[in-house]
């Protein structure tokens, strides 16, 4: 069998796995799972952009809150339906990476991810300074009513969780479809050796270009998921933390890897739940749990498991 068909094979197997989980789970299981689908949807936008193409941004976080905000203030304010509102979201995070890849990618490096921190730092203090309308930290809750599509009610837990599931599947079928094609294997090429790359006669700058807008529409899709599923539109999701989870989430699973950053999202999200449960000092715990990961698993779990058992892994 081909390694296209495995792969196949694995992404559909995978998301029927996780279909079954959603009537098999109790509801606190069912939401948490719902949440990291999310979450690791953010994830795969990254891995578009680090796991693959090689740029490390620590400004991600910009880019999902572009998605949240841009359905939160049209539902809040302009009291739009859910579904333009959310495509209204996908817009602004598309348009706010094409802005940032213009002017990021005008550097390499350290600067790169320099770059990109500033960019998502004066997007979370605009949110602040537009409290008015963003209500700053404090936020504000998308009400139940307004939560519902083609009359059904995402606040209802088994439609919330087809719901990101859904996005997921979309956004792991998509990625990985492109990473077979030969946009995809330019992109492994630039992060491999970017001047040879280019000495082939590939335009790196344009192919950069496409991969950071599509790392950014992906997780701002995520983002506006997360505000229409659960109700919240907050500037904790613009803050630093929030760039920094994706590429955790990314660097445990397996960078480069289409399943590791759900692998690394869930992993963190019930690591943290664990320890929480036992201590107060759970941070603690979580951090050593990740340093000994990341010594003894640098390719993350994933990767690991590809370079040691599995080499078709996609």
């Amino acid at each position: 069998m081909s390694g296209a068909k495995k792969s196949l094979l694995l992404h559909l197997g995978l998301i029927a796995i996780l279909f079954a989980l959603g009537f098999l789970l109790p509801v606190y299981h069912q939401g948490n799972l719902a949440r990291i689908l999310v979450l690791a949807t953010y994830a795969i936008g990254y891995n578009v952009l680090f796991g693959y193409t090689g740029l490390l941004s620590l400004g991600h976080a910009m880019f999902f809150s572009a998605g949240m905000y841009g359905l939160g203030l049209a539902m809040h304010h302009g009291g739009v339906p859910a579904v333009p509102a959310f495509v209204i979201g996908v817009i602004a995070s598309a348009l706010l990476s094409a802005a940032v890849a213009v002017l990021a990618l005008r550097t390499l490096g350290v600067a790169f991810m320099i770059v990109t921190l500033m960019f998502a730092q004066a997007g979370f203090l605009t949110i602040l300074y537009f409290g008015a309308w963003t209500r700053g930290d404090e936020g504000f809750v998308l009400p139940q009513a307004v939560r519902e599509v083609a009359g059904l009610d995402l606040t209802d837990p088994m439609t919330r969780y087809m719901t990101a599931l859904l996005l997921f599947s979309a956004a792991l079928l998509v990625t990985a479809r492109m990473m077979q094609m030969r946009f995809g294997n330019v992109l492994v090429a630039v992060r491999e050796n970017e001047e040879r790359t280019t000495m082939l006669g590939y335009d790196v700058f344009k192919h950069k270009f496409v991969a950071v807008v599509i790392s950014g529409t992906l997780s701002g899709a995520a983002g506006a998921a997360y505000g229409l599923l659960f109700g919240y539109v907050g500037a904790t999701f613009a803050s630093v933390q929030y760039s920094i989870f994706p590429l955790l989430w990314v660097l445990l699973g397996g960078a480069g890897t289409t399943i590791g950053p759900l692998v690394g999202a869930f992993f963190t999200f019930y690591l943290i739940d664990y320890a929480s449960s036992l201590t107060s000092a759970y941070m603690l715990i979580v951090g050593l749990v990740l340093v000994l990961l990341i010594l003894f698993a640098r390719a993350g779990i994933m990767g690991e498991v590809r370079k040691r058992w599995a080499g078709w892994l996609p």
